[in-house]
């Protein structure tokens, strides 16, 4: 069953990230799914399933009916979190945020300073405009997260971003590995080499055991192997982790486009084109039963003994091969066995 549904509900977005796997831009992009649909693809995942659906963009605080598409899906039991930019949230945003039952927002800082993070964002006080949002959410009540993006340009800033992080009150920092998708294909000079990915990793790591904020990694799956390795634990325990896309996690454009996550474009299924019926595609989506069965990946990934606790970047896979089932570029790790095969179920 899905635990976690990313859905893009807009692609307009007021900043002009780096990074940005959707190119965003301000403008109001064509055919992005109405209120109605919107309501539509609630009531279907609703029908068969409760995973948390993350409100995400482009900007969702550009959708001037977003806060009716929150409260529909608490409406069905379905736990909701936002991402937005963090720069239009005031006051009153962020009580409407706690009246309708969001439960977590993400807002991501990617430097430790104003200069490093409006860099990074491409906008002007971008960094001020998200620790005053912050601030909104903290007034309300509203628990928040960092996420930040990890580059060569920021790597060294990791430890002042955490300390920040848990100056302002974050209940978790969420570091990504930048994946080179939308403008992050221009960011290839900025991509943490393998080396260096596993470094920074290892230190994330060293970091899990903090008792004043929780550390969560994202996009980059052997993450799992490497908590593995220094924890003493059997390389398939049966805790669930690594890339989710598929087995767990989905994503929905703002066309209604199912794909494994946000920086892999391969289409799963259309929600316009199966009358919103989410599980239809979620059980019977080609894409998704092949990323369901990790012993038919390419390479490393096929037979090492972490793969069903790992399984590699699928998004990576695809930028650097065009086949999403190919073997992690970025992973270090020589596979040192195999642990036979397991159903993944379909």
């Amino acid at each position: 069953m899905p635990r976690i549904i990313a859905w893009e509900v807009t692609r307009s977005c007021p900043l002009a990230c780096k990074h940005c796997r959707a190119a965003a831009r301000r403008e109001p992009y064509p055919d992005e799914l109405s209120t109605a649909e919107c309501f539509r693809l609630l009531d279907g995942i609703a029908s068969f399933a409760k995973p948390l659906i993350i409100l995400t963009g482009g900007e969702p605080m550009l959708r001037p009916d977003i806060f009716g598409i929150a409260a529909h899906a608490r409406s069905l039991s379905l736990p909701v979190a936002m991402a937005p930019c963090g720069m239009l949230i005031d006051d009153a945003a962020a009580r409407r945020m706690a009246e309708v039952g969001i439960r977590q927002v993400s807002i991501s800082i990617d430097g430790a300073t104003a200069a490093s993070h409006d860099a990074f964002r491409g906008v002007p006080g971008a960094f001020d405009g998200s620790l005053r949002g912050i601030e909104a959410l903290k007034r309300a009540g509203v628990p928040f997260q960092i996420n930040t993006t990890v580059t060569k340009g920021n790597r060294a800033e990791l430890g002042a971003i955490l300390d920040l992080a848990v100056r302002l009150g974050a209940t978790c920092f969420n570091p990504f590995l930048l994946v080179p998708t939308g403008r992050g294909k221009e960011l290839v000079d900025q991509e943490l080499s393998p080396a260096e990915y596993e470094a920074a990793l290892g230190w994330l790591a060293d970091q899990t055991g903090r008792t004043d904020i929780r550390i969560r990694v994202t996009c980059a799956p052997h993450y799992q192997r490497i908590l593995r390795e220094r924890r003493g634990r059997a390389a398939d325990d049966g805790v669930a982790g690594g890339c989710l896309g598929g087995k767990a996690f989905a994503f929905i454009s703002h066309r209604g486009k199912v794909q494994i996550c946000g920086f892999l474009e391969t289409e799963c299924g259309n929600l316009r084109k199966v009358d919103f019926d989410f599980q239809k595609i979620w059980e019977g989506s080609e894409v998704f039963r092949a990323l369901r069965h990790p012993d038919s990946y390419g390479g490393r990934c096929g037979c090492c003994e972490y793969r069903f606790v790992c399984g590699g970047c699928r998004a990576r896979a695809f930028a650097s091969t065009g086949n999403f089932l190919a073997e992690e570029p970025f992973c270090v790790y020589q596979p040192g066995g195999t642990k036979g095969h397991r159903d993944e179920g379909t």
